[in-house]
């Protein structure tokens, strides 16, 4: 007959379950001999059981950077910048020679050399079409995520507000200056081929050798892309506004087709000297004997300014913003 007060195997020793505490140590008996003792469970790290969040790693730019290279718009304002050059050579290949006048203009000269025809496309395209294209990568960054709702999982990943709206600013930046220095690459590839190496020759008569002249005008493109800095600031403060990419785009290139009609108004006087794109064509001082650096540095300031107060305000606004898409 087992004995209900003791050990129910009847063999008069108390029973002794090998489970841990609470606190992780193992359990005694009540001082026999010989007992079991189960050693304390080991616990993984913290670091082995949860990845720590590091904010500067998230959202690499050359994640960026494959992510809009990927995209169609990006390849097809490439094609369409590479694909100018030769479309302004078939149309002076196929347009009929026009009646001798008095005066010489960048059209005339537009055939004289290669270094003359990629002076031509900058001066072409400059004041819109690569306007567009600037207005196009930086005002299409954050809107096409919210547009899509996927701005609140890039957030919620999580990236910083301040990191996100850096990284894309320097991929659209990248992606800006390569489409801007692409046109007048390409430009003399096909002028130069089309055209000859020959002098380069502005309207005045000042005459440049072909290469000092391709320096002068690809120093240009840089110009361009620097004073283009007040439209990317601009788009940006807009995309971070709205969700609507096309109206991000379409608002800085109205300012800028805004700013262009008022700086003809001569009436206003020093007031167009404050237009941000009042110094858009100073960089035609390059094409004389003795460059002019004076209207370029001025125009450098002017647009840096521009970019800086509308920059700051991008950052500020998107750091306020409601995110709901």
């Amino acid at each position: 007959m087992n004995d209900r007060t003791g050990n129910e195997t009847g063999m008069g020793e108390p029973l002794v379950r090998d489970e841990p505490t609470p606190y992780g140590e193992p359990p005694t008996s009540d001082g026999a001999e010989g007992d079991r003792q189960i050693p304390p469970r080991k616990r993984p790290p913290a670091s082995a059981t949860r990845r720590q969040h590091r904010p500067e790693r998230t959202l690499p730019l050359r994640v960026e950077l494959e992510r809009q290279l990927r995209r169609r718009r990006t390849q097809v304002v490439f094609a369409l910048v590479a694909l100018l050059p030769v479309l302004l050579w078939l149309a002076f290949e196929l347009a009929p020679d026009g009646p001798a006048t008095g005066s010489v203009s960048l059209v005339d000269l537009a055939t004289g050399s290669g270094a003359n025809f990629a002076v031509f496309a900058l001066f072409a395209s400059a004041s819109f079409l690569l306007v567009v294209v600037v207005a196009l990568f930086f005002g299409d960054t954050v809107a096409a995520e919210a547009s899509w709702s996927s701005l609140r999982y890039l957030l919620a990943a999580p990236v910083p507000r301040a990191r996100l709206l850096r990284q894309k600013a320097v991929v659209a930046a990248l992606l800006s200056v390569a489409a801007l220095l692409l046109l007048p690459i390409v430009a003399l590839l096909v002028g130069t081929l089309a055209y000859g190496a020959g002098d380069l020759v502005s309207p005045t008569g000042v005459s440049i050798d072909y290469a000092p002249a391709v320096a002068r005008v690809l120093s240009g493109a840089v110009y361009i892309a620097v004073h283009l800095s007040w439209v990317a600031a601009l788009a940006m403060l807009l995309s971070v506004s709205t969700d609507a990419p096309l109206g991000a785009v379409g608002g800085a290139v109205m300012v800028s087709i805004v700013s262009q009609i008022l700086d003809q108004i001569t009436a206003l006087e020093g007031l167009r000297d404050v237009l941000p794109t009042h110094f858009g064509d100073a960089w035609a001082g390059l094409l004389s004997a003795t460059v002019d650096w004076g209207d370029m540095t001025r125009g450098v300031l002017s647009a840096l300014t521009y970019a800086l107060v509308l920059g700051a305000a991008a950052v500020w606004r998107f750091q306020r913003k409601d995110i709901t898409s």
